[in-house]
C-alpha cells in the first residue's frame, strides 16, 4: 500500500463519474479539491458521510472547495446513489480501482473478526497547486465537511 503524506505532489488520476464524464486531477489546477474515498454506496457510514457533505456543500464552495468521491462501485451503483440522496459533486466509478490504489488507499482491514481487502476510508485535501495539504484519516462520517473546512482554513 502507497503512504502518500501532507506535502506530496497528489497522484495523477483520471476516472469516470456516474453520468459518464471523465474526471482528472487536472480538472482542479488552480483550485482546492477534497477527494474522498469510501467503502460502498448506500451503506449506512458511507450514506451519512455523503449527506453531511451534501448538506454543507454550499459552505465548501462558498469556500473554493471542490468534492470528489470515490469507490469501487458501478457506474449505475452510483447513479442510483446520487438519485436517491441528491448528491451534488461526482462520485467515481473506479471498478479497475486504478484511483484508489494510486491513493493507497486499498488494504487488509478487519471487520467482526474477519480480515478482508477493502477500501480505506480516507479523505485527501489538494491544493491549487496539486500539493497534498491534509489527508483525514477515518473521517468522522457526521462531521466530515467540517473537518474538510477545518483543514483547508
Amino acid at each position: 500500500m502507497k503512504h502518500l503524506k501532507v506535502g506530496d505532489k497528489a497522484p495523477e488520476f483520471s476516472g469516470t463519474d456516474q453520468n459518464g464524464a471523465t474526471i482528472s486531477l487536472n480538472d482542479f489546477k488552480g483550485k482546492k479539491l477534497a477527494i474522498y474515498f469510501y467503502p460502498k454506496d448506500n451503506t449506512p457510514g458511507c450514506t451519512v458521510q455523503a449527506c453531511n457533505i451534501r448538506d454543507n456543500y454550499a459552505l465548501l464552495q462558498k469556500n473554493g472547495i471542490h468534492i470528489v468521491g470515490v469507490s469501487a462501485d458501478s457506474i449505475s451503483s452510483h447513479q442510483k446513489f446520487q438519485d436517491k440522496f441528491a448528491l451534488p459533486f461526482p462520485l467515481i466509478a473506479d471498478e479497475n480501482k486504478s484511483v484508489i490504489e494510486a491513493f493507497g488507499v486499498w488494504g487488509n482491514k478487519k471487520f467482526m473478526g474477519k480480515e478482508y481487502d477493502g477500501i480505506h476510508r480516507t479523505t485527501f485535501l489538494i491544493d491549487e497547486n496539486q500539493h497534498i495539504v491534509g489527508i483525514i484519516e477515518k473521517p468522522k462520517t457526521k462531521e466530515h465537511a467540517e473537518e474538510i473546512l477545518e483543514i483547508f482554513k
